[in-house]
C-alpha cells in the first residue's frame, strides 16, 4: 500500500474497509464509521497527548551529531520524567528513511548527551547499540520545559512536511505521554462524537503511553512494542463492564487501546488503575476484554499488524491486505482506516451485524 504523506488526520476522501467477525470485507468511506456500531456498544480511545520526543543534539565525548527518539518510561507520572529508554541515531533527520539512518558513535555508561537545553547521561546499553537507558539532568520542571521547547514529534521519512505539535494530537488529547501518536485517534471529531452519542454508543477514555514504530533496525524492531504504562479510569471500566451486561461489543481505537484493556483484564477482571503492559498480542492471543479494533492499515511484519492477527486469521487479513491494495487505501499514521471485529466474540451476539441501509458507495468485497 501507498504510505500517506501529508499530515491531514480527517482527509475528506478516507476510506473505511470493514472486517466482520466471518471474515467478509466492506468498503465504505471513514465518515460512515458510527454506523458500524451497534447502539450499547462502548468506543474506548486513547487521550494521551504526544510528546515532542525527538532530541537533536551531541554526544559530548566524539562531538558527534546525533538525533535521540525518547521511546520508555517507568509510569506515566508528571514528576517521573528523568528516566527513559530511548533510540540513539547518528547525523540527520527524518528526511532520510530510518532504515539508512547511521549508527550514533559507540554509546557507553556515564556517556553525556548535550540535547539543546538539556544534559543526559547515558546509563546502560539495553542489548543494542541504539538503545539506551539515559536519565536526563536537572528539575522536574526544567527537564519538562526543554523537551517542549527543543523537542519535536518523532517523524518518518513518507511524511513530507515537518510535523507540528499539533499535528500529532487527537481531539481528547490530554496529558502529554506518548512517544509517537495514538493515530487511530485520529478518526475523532465532534462530529463523530455527536453521531455515536446519537446511536447509542457509549464513548470513553483511558491513557496510554503509545510507543515508538519503528527503529529502523530489523533485530530492534523485533522487540517492538516496548513497555508501555497506562492508566485505565473507573468510568471506563464500568462502561465496559454495563456494555457486556447489555451485549454490546467493546471496541477499541487503536492498539494501544487494545494492549491497555487486555493487560488490565489479563488475570480476572478488568481493574482500574495503572499497570505497565508488558505482553505481544498476536495470533496466539485470547482476547479477554476487546471484541473489536478500530486501527490505521499496518503492513505486514510490524508489531501492529501482529497485534491484529489477534482479531482475524492470517488469510483474512491477507484478502483485507490484497482489497486495500486494489482499492488504493493509504498506510501509516495518516492513512485510511479498518474496523475489524474479533472471528471469535465472548458475548452473545442477536442475529449478526446492526441492519443498515444501503449506500451505493459501499462496496462488497
Amino acid at each position: 500500500m501507498k504510505a500517506a504523506h501529508l499530515p491531514s488526520q480527517r482527509a475528506p476522501g478516507a476510506r473505511l474497509l470493514v472486517v466482520d467477525s466471518a471474515g467478509g470485507l466492506r468498503h465504505t468511506s471513514r465518515s460512515r464509521l458510527a454506523d458500524f456500531l451497534n447502539p450499547g456498544d462502548v468506543l474506548v480511545a486513547n487521550d494521551a497527548a504526544t510528546l515532542p520526543a525527538s532530541l537533536s543534539g551531541v554526544h559530548s565525548r566524539t562531538g558527534r551529531a546525533i538525533e535521540v527518539r525518547l521511546a520508555g518510561r517507568r509510569s506515566l507520572a508528571v514528576d517521573d520524567v528523568r528516566d527513559f529508554t530511548a533510540v540513539v541515531f547518528g547525523a540527520g533527520d527524518y528526511r532520510t528513511r530510518t532504515e539508512d539512518r547511521p549508527s550514533p558513535p559507540a554509546l557507553q555508561a556515564g556517556d553525556v548527551l548535550v540535547l539543546g537545553p538539556l544534559r543526559a547521561i547515558v546509563l546502560r546499553l539495553q542489548g543494542h547499540p541504539r538503545l539506551v537507558s539515559l536519565r536526563f539532568e536537572g528539575d522536574v520542571d526544567a527537564i519538562w520545559a526543554g523537551i517542549a521547547r527543543h523537542g519535536r514529534p518523532i517523524q518518518y521519512a513518507h511524511v513530507q512536511p515537518p510535523l507540528a505539535l499539533w499535528d500529532v494530537w487527537t481531539r481528547v488529547a490530554a496529558l502529554p505521554v506518548a512517544f509517537e501518536p495514538p493515530s487511530a485517534g485520529f478518526v475523532l471529531d465532534w462530529s463523530l462524537l455527536s453521531a455515536l452519542k446519537a446511536r447509542g454508543v457509549v464513548f470513553e477514555t483511558l491513557t496510554h503511553a503509545a510507543g515508538i514504530s519503528s527503529t529502523g533496525d530489523d533485530e530492534l524492531d523485533a522487540r517492538l512494542p516496548l513497555d508501555e504504562p497506562y492508566d485505565v479510569p473507573q468510568a471506563t471500566v464500568r462502561a465496559i463492564e454495563s456494555a457486556s451486561e447489555r451485549g454490546g461489543r467493546v471496541v477499541a481505537l487503536g492498539t494501544t487501546v487494545t494492549r491497555a484493556l487486555e493487560h488490565a483484564g489479563s488475570n480476572g477482571p478488568l481493574r482500574a488503575g495503572s499497570g505497565v503492559a508488558d505482553q505481544r498480542l498476536g495470533p496466539g492471543t485470547q482476547l479477554n476484554v476487546v471484541d473489536a479494533i478500530i486501527s490505521g492499515t499496518h503492513e505486514p511484519g510490524t508489531s501492529h499488524y501482529e497485534l491484529l492477527r489477534a482479531f482475524a486469521g492470517d488469510g483474512v487479513l491477507r484478502h483485507a491486505a490484497q482489497e486495500m491494495e486494489r482499492a488504493g487505501y493509504l498506510t501509516h499514521e495518516f492513512g485510511d482506516t479498518v474496523l475489524i471485529e474479533a472471528a471469535f466474540s465472548r458475548l452473545p451476539k442477536a442475529a449478526g451485524p446492526v441492519a443498515r441501509r444501503h449506500d451505493p458507495e459501499e462496496q462488497i468485497a
